[in-house]
């Protein structure tokens, strides 16, 4: 049986994106009735979730399908993930029978699972997310792992062509924030992937030394040059970064080159807590109106100040909204039909 799995953006090509988000402004404007009707979506959440798993249900219901939520640990069996592993602990379901058995019930699988292992080398494969992939017969949808968070990769850049009309050649700030811990890169990697795809001019703001994984590095470069749009730039200046930018995305992650190493993470972070998004810094984007943005959750005063998320400026929940829509998108695509 062939399948399709949405494991990440870059592995659709654009004509296929260009299509998912075309549906989803369908779907948003109620154009869009049933399609995945006697359709079954089973998730599993090994970490936990609030727009994630009310977006993919709330899809799931408004088309006439059904969504079924394991967490593994409250309800179900707690997964054994390691290959090869003697079973004699704790655990007595393996990843390899779970994902074979949920591709039985179910038309599509989607998992959530945050990096694992103690070193980024082991974190950065994902294993939890590929074991799925490899051993479910149905497709699977990854709802955030280690190195990506598609969907939400999705809804960014549903949101900046709905906020900005045209985008290309418009400037894209990824900007590092602080917070009290070391957080994935999946967020902020997905995010500069959506803006390059869009066509816009990406620049990174960074204390020095706030590095991301090499090749996802390299990804956002490839991607930028297909789509047509500057190189990406890489810069340790947050204010001049910010300047004359028609979005900005800020968020936190943790420096892979000290992944896993809690005292040094820590005495690095504490470096900068200066780094938040603030009023000041918004009034410097294009005319004062640049669009500000964020995954969510948001810690306020933290990351973005008060002033900014209930500010004008403030697109955080236009974008959690969205990640409905073009989920919907998505699961009519993959396991679903339109008319």
């Amino acid at each position: 049986m062939n399948k399709r799995d949405f494991l990440a953006v870059e592995d659709w090509s654009f004509a296929e994106i260009e299509a998912l988000l075309a549906l989803a402004a369908r779907v948003k404007r109620g154009e869009v009735l049933g399609g995945l009707e006697r359709k079954v979506l089973a998730m599993v959440f090994l970490d936990p979730s609030l727009r994630t798993r009310t977006s993919f249900e709330t899809g799931m219901f408004l088309h006439g399908g059904h969504a079924v939520v394991l967490e593994p640990g409250k309800g179900s069996w707690v997964l054994e993930t390691e290959d090869g592993v003697v079973m004699d602990g704790d655990t007595v379901e393996h990843v390899t029978e779970a994902a074979r058995v949920l591709g039985r019930y179910a038309d599509a699988v989607a998992v959530r699972s945050f990096p694992r292992g103690g070193d980024w080398a082991t974190a950065r494969q994902d294993a939890v997310l590929q074991q799925f992939a490899r051993h479910c017969e149905k497709p699977v949808i990854n709802l955030e792992s280690s190195r990506r968070h598609p969907c939400q990769e999705l809804a960014d850049a549903f949101t900046l062509r709905e906020k900005l009309g045209e985008t290309r050649g418009k400037k894209f700030v990824l900007t590092w924030a602080w917070h009290p811990k070391a957080l994935p890169t999946a967020v902020p990697v997905s995010a500069a992937l959506a803006a390059v795809r869009m066509g816009m001019d990406l620049t990174i703001a960074a204390p020095e030394g706030c590095d991301l994984d090499p090749e996802d590095v390299r990804r956002i470069g490839e991607l930028s040059t297909e789509a047509g749009s500057a190189a990406p730039a890489f810069v340790h200046d947050q204010a001049a970064a910010l300047a004359g930018a028609d979005a900005v995305y800020a968020k936190s992650w943790g420096p892979v080159s000290i992944y896993g190493q809690a005292e040094t993470q820590r005495t690095w972070f504490d470096r900068y807590r200066d780094w938040r998004l603030t009023a000041d810094l918004m009034a410097t984007t294009r005319d004062g109106r640049g669009i500000a943005m964020h995954c969510l959750p948001v810690r306020r005063n933290v990351e973005i100040d008060d002033a900014v998320l209930d500010g004008p400026q403030s697109v955080v929940v236009d974008e959690a909204e969205n990640r409905l829509h073009v989920q919907r998108a998505l699961l009519l695509t993959m396991i679903g039909s339109t008319r």
